[in-house]
This record gives structure tokens, sequence and C-alpha cells, in this order.
């Protein structure tokens, strides 16, 4: 960790460059520019809410609350593990002529993302105010999840990245994984109606945990168990260190095969 701290330092400008670069590179071209930032979680929203209301929202209190939790969340895993895969080939040009650590093209990424998925947590809290909740000083700890989901991104796409080197036809399996993903992740329904076996089963999927602590916060007005909190933690720190091992154990690779 120390020694992370100390290359971006080192190559604090390159760095900054690179997200700013990632951050306008998204939006280049468009008209609206970082305003779909916001207007595309709204629109997935309504889109999402004319489909599935009727079916699973009729007996879910704050249902459009409990949508935008999830999509919001599943959103941000996506953006951050998809770009961060592609991060390392995308940046073949610089990575071979310039000696700097690799990883920081995919945390270049990781920040450009997470700064999107700020800009949506603002609207999703609008959301929250528009559907009469009240505010809680527990609604701080929100900021727990996001960093265990912002680490466990990381993890990922140091994974991700890495086999993407090798294996490109993995990308497109990558677009099947996060679909199925999403049905597993209790984005538009409950888990309560299944069984108390099925409901302990969805906990191994750790995007459905962070979700679960969101919605737990805001919408039940709780707070998550210990259990909960460990299982956030342990999960964002098992996938981050496969991550860096993996990348650590093909960094010297990585350059023949770009």
């Amino acid at each position: 960790m120390l020694k992370v701290i100390k290359n971006l330092k080192k190559h604090q400008f390159l760095f900054e460059e690179l997200v700013k670069r990632d951050f306008n590179a998204k939006y280049k071209g468009t008209s609206l520019g970082i305003v779909w930032s916001l207007l595309s979680p709204l629109l997935s929203l309504l889109v999402m809410s004319l489909v599935f209301t009727q079916f699973f929202g009729r007996n879910t209190p704050h249902y459009m609350v409990y949508l935008f939790a999830g999509n919001i969340v599943l959103s941000y895993f996506k953006d951050s593990t998809k770009s961060g895969m592609t991060s390392l080939m995308a940046n073949a040009g610089i990575i071979t002529k310039v000696n700097a650590p690799k990883y920081l093209f995919l945390l270049s990424k990781n920040v450009s993302c997470l700064f999107n998925f700020m800009l949506t947590l603002l609207i999703f809290f609008a959301f929250v105010a528009f559907d009469k909740i009240a505010f809680s000083w527990s609604f701080f700890l929100v900021i727990y999840p996001v960093i265990c989901l912002m680490v466990f991104n990381i993890g990922v796409g140091l994974i991700m990245s890495a086999l993407y080197v090798f294996f490109k036809d993995i990308k497109y399996l990558y677009d099947i994984f996060t679909q199925l993903l999403g049905y597993l992740s209790a984005i538009f329904y409950r888990v309560d109606a299944y069984p108390l076996t099925a409901q302990r089963l969805f906990m191994l999927n750790p995007i459905y945990v962070y979700i679960r602590y969101i919605r737990i916060i805001v919408i039940d007005g709780g707070i998550p168990t210990l259990r909960h909190h460990l299982l956030c933690f342990i999960y964002a720190l098992v996938v981050l260190v496969i991550g860096c091992v993996i990348y650590k154990k093909n960094n010297y690779k990585f350059i023949y095969y770009m």
C-alpha cells in the first residue's frame, strides 16, 4: 500500500492527466456532456419502474428508492470493472513508452467511475427526500459500503485487466456474467419471499451485500449487523488480494502481449 501511494505521488501529474482524459473521453462528442452522468441512471430507473412496479413493487415500500439503490450500485460495478478490464490494452501505446506502474491506468479508470457514481448518489438522495424518507445520522454509514465497493471494483479490475491481456474473448463473456449478476442481485425483486436458505445464498453475492447494506440504512432505517459489516470488508479485501497476486505474477508478461 505504501508503495502504491509513493508511486502515485511520483507520477502524480501522469495520474491526474489520465483521470481527466478518462472522464472527458466518456462524454466526448456528446451535446450534454457530464449531464449524462445524471440522466443515464434516471432514464434507467424510469424504464425499470415502468416495467417492474406492477409486478414487484405493489407490496414494496419506497419501491423507486429500492430500485434506484440496486441500479446505481450495479451500474457502478459494471462501469468500473469493464473500463478497468480494458485499461491496459487501451493504453498500450503509453505503457510501452513510459516507465510507470501499469496499475495507474486501472486506478485512473476507477477514479473517473467513482466520480460518476458520487454524482448519481446525490440524485439518489434527492429521490430519497422526494419519497419522504426521513434523513438520519445513520445515512452517513453509506460511505462504508461505497468504500468497500470501490476496493472490490479495483480488485476485480486487476483480475480482469490481467486476463484480458491474454484472452480477448473474456470481454464478451464478462458482459454475459454481469447481466447474470444483475438478475441475481435482487435489483427489482425482494428476497424475503424466498426460503431462509435461499436468502442466505444471496449473501454469497458481494454486489447484493453492498446493495442490501444501503437499503437497510436508507429504506429500513436500521443499522446492518456486525456480520454484514464484516462481509462487506472481507469480500473487498479478498478480491483485492487475489487481484494483486495475479497482477504481480503476470506484470512482466504484459508487455509481450501488447
